[in-house]
Order: C-alpha cells, then sequence, then structure tokens
C-alpha cells in the first residue's frame, strides 16, 4: 500500500513514524521535527506513504524524500 492515501485507515491512525535516509542524519532536531510536522499534517500530499496494521488501529509511516522536502519548503 505504498503511496496510497486511504481515509478509512487515516481515521485508525494511532502512531505517526516518520523514516529519514541517512543523508539526513546531520539535521538539526528543530528542524526535522518541523518537517515531520508538516508532512504529518497532510498525509495525502506525500511521495512514500504507507499504513502499517498494528493491534490497536494503523501506524502512519512517511518516508522522507526529496520531493516532500521541497514541498514544504525546506532546505536540502
Amino acid at each position: 500500500m505504498v503511496n496510497e492515501f486511504d481515509p478509512y485507515r487515516e481515521a485508525l491512525v494511532v502512531e505517526a513514524r516518520t523514516i529519514w535516509p541517512e543523508e539526513y542524519d546531520e539535521w538539526e532536531p528543530a528542524e526535522r521535527y518541523r518537517v515531520e510536522s508538516l508532512l504529518h499534517a497532510s498525509p495525502k500530499a506525500a511521495t512514500d506513504l504507507k499504513y502499517v496494521r498494528m493491534h490497536t488501529g494503523f501506524s502512519r509511516d512517511i518516508t522522507v524524500t526529496p520531493e516532500d522536502l521541497e514541498r514544504v519548503g525546506a532546505a536540502t
């Protein structure tokens, strides 16, 4: 289910996770938090989105991509 926004699963999201590629390891925690907040505020626009089934609902996993960073106005 990569890259497919699902309103049903979205309503059952109990955890939001952001996967950062190694190339962004040096970013300041405050900037990473800002970007994560923006990405999860509009998951429908995320380039790489997955819903992972959990016992209590779903986890929304967004993998950060250069396209996402450009969209939210983050410096790469």
